[in-house]
């Protein structure tokens, strides 16, 4: 007996020993899934139709105003009403996903924006281009709410912020082949080169309609459908593992309210799943943590755009030439390049999404933005107050707005959208995210038709100054109120909301859960979230 108990206890420590030289071995990291980012890819092209239309817009106004010889105030209500017609189109679209499908929406949504970019090409007067903008806002509308909800659903876990700042990527790829294209057809008479150059925006539309018929679609609507053996085959596709496609396959159908022990290709989804009552559950009796996840996901589209960026961005040929860049030629150059480093900078920010975090990169991007915000107004007031050309204020000029593009596209750019789309529960994602996108738009409007009136009234350093001191009221709502969302499943957002500043314990307890689910503990999974 003391032999079989020394050779058992010999053979425990053996095994003992094993596990901890296991435990020092390197974790295999899971691998990239093309598939997902490809489906990814096709659906955020949508987003190339809103950064066209910021990025053209900008140059091609001038020629607009000169040829069909056009007040500021005409020019500003072209300029920003776009973001207000796409108001219908965000609206429509968290229905009419739900409806037909997230993927057939998307094709939808470029379809509007062709008709729209033609109608905006070929139009006579001001009237028909007002026209035009109004089909394509509508388009615009609904691409700017499905393509961040397809990706977020279609995402592995690890990769889904690297996955789902693709639309804010797209919005900057878009902005700089506007900018390039504002350069390319300012040759051409006045009146072709703006018809030009809104009329080149119905290519990417011709893309995506073609392109989507290889996207699967969203695996969260095929269970919110009842379709579990097309949401499998979709998982499996768009997984690093058959484990974890399992996983989530498990999650979401807790999320949609369909028992575990249900597994036939095709079953009955519970009334409430559908949709129905959603509006209630958002927004008239919203539970703390949906209140919360409300309050977050509004109140960070309302800081992307009140800080001003759309000003930066669509006036920066004004701002350049207030500046004292006096060739139209310079000016469109300086313009192509705050496109290029918009874009450089967000491609940059999908590597660190899911590296650094969501909250270190928010933070530190909008303090970034504050302070060359504060200097931009600064070197303007000099420029402002002197009647010659000061060199240095128009390089700190042209390095400060360069400055802001690379900040805000570091963190708040696709944050917005990454955040946003993460956190709202499934059967509520449709209809929250296209109310934050409707705050962006009408926000992001205002911005937009207001600016020029706003720097004549209190300076165009002014203007600056006063986004700089909203950029501070950002950073605290930002540091108050969003907790860290890096790592965690869909289905875990609600476990972080409702807390407020207490968010940590929230994410604690998550991180407890997962190590009594690893321990095969009998109460495994079972934690107090309250």
């Amino acid at each position: 007996m003391a032999d079989r108990r020394v050779e058992d206890n010999a053979v425990s420590g053996q095994l003992q020993n094993d596990h901890r030289i296991a435990d020092f071995d390197p974790q295999q990291k899971p691998k990239t899934n093309k598939f997902a980012i490809a489906c990814a890819i096709l659906a955020c092209t949508t987003s190339i139709l809103l950064g066209y239309d910021i990025g053209v817009m900008s140059g091609a106004n001038i020629f607009i105003q000169n040829d069909l010889k056009l007040s500021d105030t005409e020019i500003s209500v072209l300029a920003g009403t776009l973001n207000i017609y796409s108001l219908i189109g965000s609206a429509l679209a968290g229905r009419t996903s739900d409806w037909i499908g997230r993927r057939y929406t998307v094709v939808l949504s470029g379809v509007i924006f062709f008709v729209g970019a033609l109608l905006m090409g070929l139009a006579p007067g001001y009237a028909f281009l007002m026209f035009g903008r109004f089909v394509a806002g509508i388009g615009v509308g609904y691409g700017l709410m499905i393509a961040p909800v397809y990706t977020v659903e279609i995402s592995p876990t690890l990769s889904r912020g690297f996955l789902t700042s693709f639309p804010e990527v797209f919005v900057n790829l878009g902005i700089l082949l506007g900018y390039v294209s504002n350069y390319a057809f300012s040759k051409l008479p006045t009146n072709l080169g703006w018809r030009y150059m809104l009329g080149v925006g119905a290519l990417p539309a011709v893309v995506l309609a073609v392109g989507v018929l290889a996207m699967p679609e969203s695996p969260r609507w095929l269970v919110m459908q009842g379709r579990l053996g097309d949401a499998k085959r979709v998982l499996d596709k768009t997984s690093t593992s058959k484990e974890e496609a399992q996983l989530r396959l498990d999650d979401i159908k807790e999320a949609a309210g369909i028992p575990m022990h249900l597994n036939d290709d095709v079953v009955s989804v519970p009334k409430q799943s559908h949709g129905e009552s959603v509006w209630r559950q958002l927004i008239l009796h919203p539970t703390p943590a949906v209140l919360h996840i409300l309050i977050a996901a509004l109140g960070i589209h309302f800081f992307q755009q009140i800080t001003g960026i759309d000003s930066v961005v669509l006036y920066s040929p004004r701002i350049f030439a207030k500046a004292g860049i006096t060739s139209y030629e310079h000016t469109l150059l300086a313009t192509v390049a705050v496109g290029f480093i918009k874009t450089i900078f967000i491609f940059i920010a999908t590597f660190l999404l899911d590296r650094v975090g969501r909250r270190p990169l928010l933070l530190t991007s909008m303090s970034g933005m504050i302070l060359s915000l504060a200097c931009l107004g600064a070197a303007l007031t000099i420029v402002d107050h002197h009647d010659r050309t000061i060199p240095w204020a128009v390089a700190l000029c042209i390095t400060m707005v360069l400055f802001n593009v690379a900040f805000f596209s570091i963190g708040l750019g696709p944050i917005t959208w990454v955040y946003s789309s993460e956190i709202f529960p499934l059967k509520l994602r449709a209809q929250g995210v296209s109310l934050g996108v409707a705050v962006n738009r009408v926000i992001s409007g205002i911005v937009s038709m207001t600016f020029l009136s706003l720097y004549k009234a209190i300076t165009i350093g002014g203007a600056f100054f006063l986004y700089a001191g909203i950029g501070v009221l950002a950073w605290v709502f930002f540091y108050t109120m969003l907790p860290e969302t890096q790592g965690r499943t869909l289905e875990e957002m609600e476990v972080l909301f409702g807390k407020y500043h207490k968010w940590r314990q929230a994410n604690a307890m998550l991180k407890t859960k997962k190590v009594d689910h690893g321990d095969g503990d009998e109460n495994k999974g079972q934690v107090n979230y309250e």
